[in-house]
């Protein structure tokens, strides 16, 4: 754990319970969210990569001036 986490948690901790399991909450649930990007994102990677080849196709077959 880093000095700054740490830090973080130690004056969380001295929150009120309530105010510490609404931290907890959001620290959690944003951490999900991520987890479902990075899923999300690496899923989506051939669909990406088909995507930038049209692109480049495309571009390459317009006429130069």
């Amino acid at each position: 754990m880093t000095k700054a986490l740490k830090k973080a948690f130690e004056v969380a901790s001295r929150l009120p319970d309530r105010e510490q399991d609404e931290l907890a909450t959001a620290i959690l649930e944003e951490l999900a969210a991520d987890e479902r990007w990075e899923a999300s994102f690496v899923q989506s990677q051939d669909a990406l990569q088909r995507l930038a080849q049209e692109a480049l196709e495309e571009h390459r077959s317009q006429p130069r001036s």
